[in-house]
Formats: structure tokens, sequence, C-alpha cells
């Protein structure tokens, strides 16, 4: 018997910012589980800013979504009917075809995921799933984090952010400083997460804010917006600073290449290696990862806070709010249905 669900498709490229006339909203059908596959009913479905470049026909790292289908990205959600012993109903999962209340897919493509006692499923959207690993891997791995260092975060109230500075405090910063776009954000940067220093790039050129709040330079740098914040990095960095570019989401709507950079000239003397990498290059670290984190989790050594927004209908503006005015203070996440007891 076919499986009534409703989907958001991608269904004009955007030119600039996108607009919620770019989505649709379907009523559909999926056909029930063959062999081997499972039907998976959305818990919480992920929003995340590399899905402004999914929706672009220019080549990237991540494949476009398609005009008139749906879209696709993180989901935690509980499989209601199986054909496959390996994956029976009732199990707790996560696959990446988000974007939709029910998903038929073969019982490979989906990972088993246990309850969190206390804590949302939502977290393995965010602190326990990729913005976790990617802040895991971009600070100890790309920049080559170690004790006694400072670390500057540019976009430290997103999800990978906020997780980096919690990450580098724990392991033995000396100082960690973060850029966010609103006062409230950096109040929770400083006063909940125990970040040395914030400010709000909004107050000045960000070259003198960091230099405000790192008056003895940085050694690590970890890049989620890039433009302006990236600029001031360098002039920051001391000698063999490292920066982990992760994203550079002041570029994302651009139409216009945007002005790079400077000051590069500066790398040569000082030594500084700047490298871009992409979480799915180092799955091998998520044993060490999951290994660590839940514990600080548990422990209240690390905060994962969530900006949740409720309902399929509201997966759009979710996006949108995330992507173009900063409106989620940490994971940005759409709930469509209560964890089960």
């Amino acid at each position: 018997m076919p499986i009534p669900t409703r989907e958001w498709q991608l269904v004009r490229r955007p030119q600039g910012e996108p607009v919620p006339e770019d989505f649709r909203l379907v009523d559909t059908e999926r056909p029930d589980p063959g062999p081997g596959e499972v039907a998976v009913r959305t818990i919480a479905l992920s929003v995340d800013p590399y899905m402004r470049g999914r929706m672009s026909a220019a080549r990237s790292y991540a494949p476009s979504w398609e005009l008139d289908a749906t879209m696709e990205g993180a989901t935690v959600g509980q499989v209601v009917a199986s054909r496959s012993p390996d994956v029976p109903e009732g199990t707790l999962v996560l696959h990446g075809l988000g974007w939709r209340d029910v998903a038929v897919l073969p019982a490979t493509s989906v990972r088993p995921v246990e309850p969190l006692p206390g804590l949302p499923l939502s977290l393995y959207l965010g602190v326990l799933g990729m913005p976790g690993l990617t802040a895991w891997a971009g600070l100890f791995r790309v920049a080559s984090f170690t004790a006694g260092e400072t670390v500057f975060v540019s976009g430290a109230a997103g999800a990978v952010g906020s997780l980096v500075g919690q990450f580098a405090r724990l392991r033995g910063a000396a100082r960690v400083v973060g850029s966010a776009g609103t006062p409230e954000k950096v109040r929770w940067l400083t006063g909940d997460l125990g970040f040395d220093a914030a400010f709000d790039y909004h107050d000045g050129p960000v070259r003198e804010l960091l230099a405000a709040a790192a008056p003895e330079g940085i050694d690590v740098f970890f890049d989620n917006v890039g433009g302006e914040h990236l600029e001031a990095a360098v002039s920051a960095f001391r000698e063999h600073g490292r920066a982990a570019l992760c994203g550079a989401i002041s570029a994302y709507n651009a139409t216009e290449p945007p002005p790079g950079p400077r000051n590069l000239t500066q790398l040569v003397g000082k030594r500084v290696r700047l490298e871009g990498f992409l979480v799915g290059d180092h799955a091998d670290l998520r044993p060490d990862f999951l290994a660590t984190v839940p514990g600080w989790l548990r422990e209240g050594s690390v905060q994962a806070r969530e900006t949740v927004h409720d309902g399929l209908d509201s997966a759009v503006d979710a996006f949108l709010d995330m992507l173009l005015r900063g409106g989620n203070t940490g994971k940005a996440v759409v709930r469509l249905a209560p964890d089960p007891d």
C-alpha cells in the first residue's frame, strides 16, 4: 500500500539570496518498502549552511539538488515499516533524505542510533553528528591544535563554531576568542560556553575587534565566515599559525566574486598554513570523537544548544532564518514528531 508523505522540493535556482518562492511543499506517495528496504518516519531534520551550495547548478563538493525533486539532508527518525532483518521496525536511525516526513530507502543507507537518556535525538544532527565531527576534525587534525594555543573561531555561535570553542577549551587552550552576530550570542559565548572573549562583528572592523580580543595574536583560526574575518585572522596570526577553512557563509549568496584578503603576503613571513577541508574526508575520526564527546555532553562540560522550529511546514523558514538572518544559536533543527518513549 503506498505511503502518503509531504516533501519539500526545489523549484528554481536562486540568484543571490534564496526566497520562499524557490521551494514547494507537495503531497505525494512513496511505495511500500521492497526487499531490503525500510520506511522511516522523520523525528527531526537538519538545515545547514552548506545546503545553499546544493541549490546551485555549479559544480561543488556536494551534488546539486535537482529541480522539481525532493531536497535532501540529515535526518533522525524511526523505522515504521521494514523488509530488512538487520533494521527492524522501531529502530531509531540516521539517514540523508531529509525535507520529508517519511522516507523509503535501502536499509544499508541508514545508521542505527541509540536513545539518549534525558537528551533529544536531534542531537544526532548536531553535536553528535556532522557538525560535531566537523568541529573535531577541523580543530584537532586540520588545524593541529595543541594545548596552550590561542584559538579564534568565526561564526562561533553556530552549530560548528560553538563546539570548536568548547573543544579547544576542554583540551587546554590558552585563550578562546569568537565572533558572532548579536550581543546576545556574544554573551552566550562568554557567559555559558567559557570563551575568554567574543565580539559582535557589527561593532567595527573585524581586524580591530580581533586585535582587542586577542592582543597577543592567535595560533589557530577556525573559519566559518570567510571574507573580512579571514583577512583579520591573517593579520593576527603568530608565526606558524594554522587555519581550518570550514566555510565562507559571508559569500554564499554573492552574485559577484567577493574580494579576497588583501594581506596574504603575510603568510610567507609568518609561515602560516591555510587548509580547507570536508568532514567526509575524516570519517576515520568518528570512533575517537564518539568515545569522547558523549561523555562531555552527559557531564555538562559541553553545551549543545538548539534552535528548534516545529513542523515540516516550517522547514524553509528555518533554513532561510539560519542562512540569511543568523536566527539560530547553536544547531538549527526542524522537529516533526516527539522522541519515542
